[in-house]
């Protein structure tokens, strides 16, 4: 893969701020973190696109909350061509954190995430998806 050297205008405040974003997320470089900017927005494009995905969906809530254990499984067992596997963990006496690990088309992954985040008694939930990055 060849290399293009190019040039970008930019104003220096802006460009101030991107070099303290660099800093902190501890890139190298401009040219780095120019390049995984780009990647990023080029995957999430993907995902609207339909592409395929990879993620987990995390899930904090109060097992303690009627039905709400039963609400989450069926949901899960509705969306069952997606998930891989998933993890249950105990944080203390009321709280379970669920790790759900999908992979699927990412508007489906994207409603099944919604569905149990949406669930009364869940009181946070997050997405994180992936792809192989193929073709960025």
């Amino acid at each position: 893969m060849a290399l293009v050297r190019f040039g970008v205008s930019i104003e220096n405040e802006l460009l101030k701020k991107f070099d303290n974003f660099i800093k902190d997320k501890q890139y190298t470089n401009r040219s780095e973190a120019f390049r995984d900017l780009i990647r990023q927005e080029l995957v999430q494009k993907q995902w609207q696109s339909g592409a395929k995905v990879v993620g987990a969906i995390t899930l904090i809530y109060d097992h303690h909350k009627r039905e709400l254990v039963n609400k989450l499984m069926d949901i899960q067992h509705d969306f069952g061509e997606l998930i891989i596997s998933s993890q249950h963990v105990h944080l203390d006496h009321h709280h379970c954190l669920e790790i759900i690990a999908v992979k699927g088309v990412s508007q489906k992954v994207q409603k099944l995430a919604d569905s149990l985040k949406a669930v009364k008694g869940v009181k946070h939930g997050a997405l994180s998806m992936s792809t192989t990055g193929a073709g960025v």
